[in-house]
């Protein structure tokens, strides 16, 4: 299936999660926000949310610095 990346379609398995897409690209999850569709995906349902055909993602990583 078909799913944009932070502006990049990508070919992904039927069936992947927010937090096996992450593990794909070895992000840490405590450390990035992502948005689906428009919309904030918390943190503690990354696993739960099955991503489908067309979803739209953004993947925000946090980058500590002083």
């Amino acid at each position: 299936m078909q799913i944009t990346v932070n502006g990049e379609k990508k070919e992904y398995p039927t069936g992947i999660s927010v937090s096996d897409l992450l593990k794909s690209f070895d992000i840490d999850k405590r450390y990035v926000a992502v948005e689906l569709n428009l919309k904030i995906v918390p943190r503690s349902q990354f696993s739960e949310k099955l991503l489908v055909e067309n979803d739209s993602l953004e993947i925000v990583t946090f980058v500590g610095g002083g």
